[in-house]
């Protein structure tokens, strides 16, 4: 059996798989630091964790009593947000490993220190349990240059600002998932509250949506999408830049145009705001899209995915009612499954 964990700022997700890459089971410690609640399979219990490693014990005690113990297990697998220019395909963890996880934490400080606590924690509890990791910026790797590069000078490029693009395991998942049926020019969306696209040619990442981080390209629950750097200058002179990260990142997007970063809420909704905001989401993704298919040379499919991608259909034939000018491309919906795609990469590297 192969653990997945997925570690966030506060929470502690989990799904094991056997080696077919079945899922047996799945759940989450919440609210790491304070009260919080552990869920594994129809289980719920109310505990307070104060560090990843505590809610690690805990989610090892509740896999056991549940038939799924520590010794029982295979591998472990991580998802690790970002691999910066270095950790481009899925890794064994070792010492090495886990420092250049390390040297990236400046471009995720949110989310890689909180992914290699949890590396950290059960390498402690279980030295001998061989351990895989799979970054979210990897399956973008592959975008030339010409993409990847801002026109700034050598010294801030030579520093990483450039673009990396996000959402990668999801979209490893997709090609997997079409498997010899995968069609040459793919145009991807990942639409959650975190929205992205990929142009997806010859199953391989040629552009992306997202870039330094994940707040640029689309309208998104509550982040902006692209915004011109001088405007993000100026707001940042009158709000300071602290709280102008927190307002382009949590106060955006959806929530700033409709009050509500909920999409299932906002159709629902008859009122001019939520109009907008639904229309603006709808707009700049068939504009991120464009360019996304001038990549590609054209287009073949269009594949859906993420809680708005694969349930809001509405969402799907507006967009698609934007790119009728690129013809009648086939329209796939794929359920996202990152945990699978990292259990897949672990298979592979145990296999190898």
């Amino acid at each position: 059996m192969i653990l997945v964990l997925n570690a966030g700022s506060s929470s502690l997700k989990v799904e094991v798989f056997d080696l077919s890459l079945a899922s047996i089971v799945s759940g989450a410690v919440t609210n790491i630091g304070t009260e919080g609640e552990l869920r594994l399979g129809d289980k719920r219990e109310t505990l307070t964790t104060a560090t990843h490693a505590d809610a690690l014990d805990a989610m090892l005690a509740a896999l056991a009593s549940n038939g799924v113990a520590l010794k029982d297990l295979t591998a472990a697998a991580h998802r690790v947000v970002h691999g910066g220019t270095i950790l481009t395909q899925p890794a064994k963890v070792t010492d090495p490993v886990i420092k250049a996880i390390e040297n990236c934490i400046p471009l995720a400080p949110l989310h890689n220190p909180n992914n290699l606590a949890a590396i950290i924690a059960l390498r402690e509890k279980a030295p001998d349990l061989p351990q895989f990791c799979s970054f979210g910026t990897a399956f973008h790797a592959t975008n030339p240059e010409v993409a990847t590069r801002y026109a700034i000078p050598q010294i801030q490029h030579d520093a990483g600002i450039r673009r990396y693009g996000f959402h990668g395991l999801s979209y490893a998942n997709m090609v997997a998932e079409f498997g010899d049926a995968l069609p040459k020019r793919l145009l991807a969306f990942h639409l959650g509250n975190g929205a992205s696209l990929c142009a997806i040619k010859d199953g391989k990442s040629v552009a992306t949506s997202m870039g330094y981080s994940p707040l640029s390209g689309l309208t998104m629950g509550t982040r902006s999408g692209d915004i011109d750097g001088a405007a993000v200058l100026r707001i940042s002179d009158a709000l300071g830049e602290s709280e102008t990260d927190r307002m382009l990142n949590k106060n955006s997007g959806l929530k700033a145009l409709a009050g509500d970063n909920n999409m299932k809420t906002l159709l629902d909704r008859d009122d001019d705001a939520a109009k907008f905001a639904v229309d603006h989401f709808c707009y700049w993704a068939a504009r991120h899209a464009g360019s996304a298919i001038v990549a590609m040379g054209g287009v073949d499919a269009v594949a859906f995915t993420g809680g708005i991608g694969e349930n809001a259909p509405a969402i799907r034939d507006q967009i698609m009612g934007h790119l009728a000018c690129f013809g009648t491309p086939t329209v796939h919906v794929i359920a996202a499954d990152e945990e699978k795609a990292i259990a897949r990469d672990a298979l592979s590297m145990m296999g190898a």
